[in-house]
């Protein structure tokens, strides 16, 4: 059973939404986080693919984060929303894009480790074929962007007994991403019917499978969400059973341009949000009582320990905005 109680969540809710003040700086007493040398280091940052000055900020924030607390990331999670708007020369794997706002952005010699991706709805709409483009980037030899398929799956740890498994997920059903788009009136590009069969028969036989002492799944659309694009019902159908089932510790996503902090009663999952890479924000108006939730840019750190996940969501400006610990059986503690 979570160890923070419904009414624990709810004061917190409402210490949130009815001060102004609070919402900008959620943890005054922590300016800078505090971050442990061992275990597993990653950062993660969704409805980034803008190029514009937030953008720019919040990886200048990633990229100090790193500096100033002497770690070496395993890898960034780029949570979808990759590239938004035409690309006007065409987009392709020699698009300039790939260099400004990704190998640059996000350099090499600050996070020399994978980029693992996962496809948002704009990565298929504002250009079409988008998707394809992104598979063959992350197919020439040498590069960082790591999407080998639509859905795929790495583990993190020592050979032999990894720490945490990964199950990385496309979230664009034609019912959630598809139908006709309003200014086009030229169907928006999706997974097709037969793909997202295949896809969830391959998530089955992967939760059936040996996997690390952490599970965590990711995916651009949330489950659950206080953001203005609210739930996403065909998802919590598809998937909430099967996480309950096999005890998934934690789903990450963004495409709600806000930073999230999910608990639903009674089941096993956590839910983080992190939605503030680049894109405008919007406010939050869901009716979830949760733990925490806010319309800013910024990021999110993941430490993996044999202990415990402890995510942690970080603002434009570098600051400590919330962090929550999961354990091994589901619960979670804040702070």
């Amino acid at each position: 059973m979570n160890q923070a109680p419904l009414s624990r969540r709810r004061a917190l809710q409402t210490l949130f939404c009815s001060s102004a003040a609070l919402a900008l700086n959620v943890r005054p007493d922590r300016a800078a986080a505090e971050v442990a040398k061992e275990g597993l280091h990653l950062l993660m940052v969704g409805d980034f693919g803008t190029g514009g000055v937030d953008q720019i900020k919040v990886a200048g924030a990633m990229q100090k984060f790193v500096s100033d607390n002497g770690v070496k990331p395993e890898g960034l999670l780029m949570l979808g929303d990759n590239f938004y708007g035409l690309v006007k020369e065409g987009f392709s794997v020699d698009s300039p894009r790939w260099q400004k706002d990704i190998e640059k952005m996000y350099p090499a010699s600050v996070f020399p480790g994978p980029m693992w991706s996962v496809l948002g709805n704009h990565d298929y709409h504002d250009n079409p074929g988008g998707e394809k483009v992104q598979l063959a980037y992350a197919a020439q030899p040498g590069v960082r962007w790591k999407m080998p398929a639509k859905w795929y799956r790495f583990d993190l740890g020592p050979i032999g007994s990894p720490l945490v498994t990964f199950i990385c997920l496309d979230t664009n059903f034609p019912t959630i991403a598809g139908g006709v788009d309003k200014k086009t009136k030229k169907p928006r590009g999706s997974l097709t019917a037969a793909e997202e069969k295949e896809q969830l028969a391959w998530l089955k036989a992967e939760l059936e499978k040996p996997r690390a002492p952490f599970t965590i799944v990711i995916g651009h659309h949330p489950l659950y969400s206080n953001g203005d694009h609210g739930d996403t019902k065909q998802l919590i159908g598809q998937w909430e059973p099967l996480f309950q089932k096999h005890q998934v510790h934690a789903y990450l996503c963004g495409h709600d341009h806000d930073l999230q902090h999910l608990e639903m009663k009674g089941l096993f999952t956590t839910h983080l949000l992190s939605g503030g890479g680049g894109a405008k924000t919007r406010k939050l108006e869901g009716k979830h009582e949760v733990p925490f939730g806010q319309d800013v840019h910024g990021f999110t750190h993941l430490q993996v320990t044999a202990e415990a996940l402890i995510f942690t969501h970080h603002s434009a400006d570098g600051g400590v905005l919330h962090s929550v610990k999961k354990l091994p059986d589901g619960s979670f503690k804040l702070g």
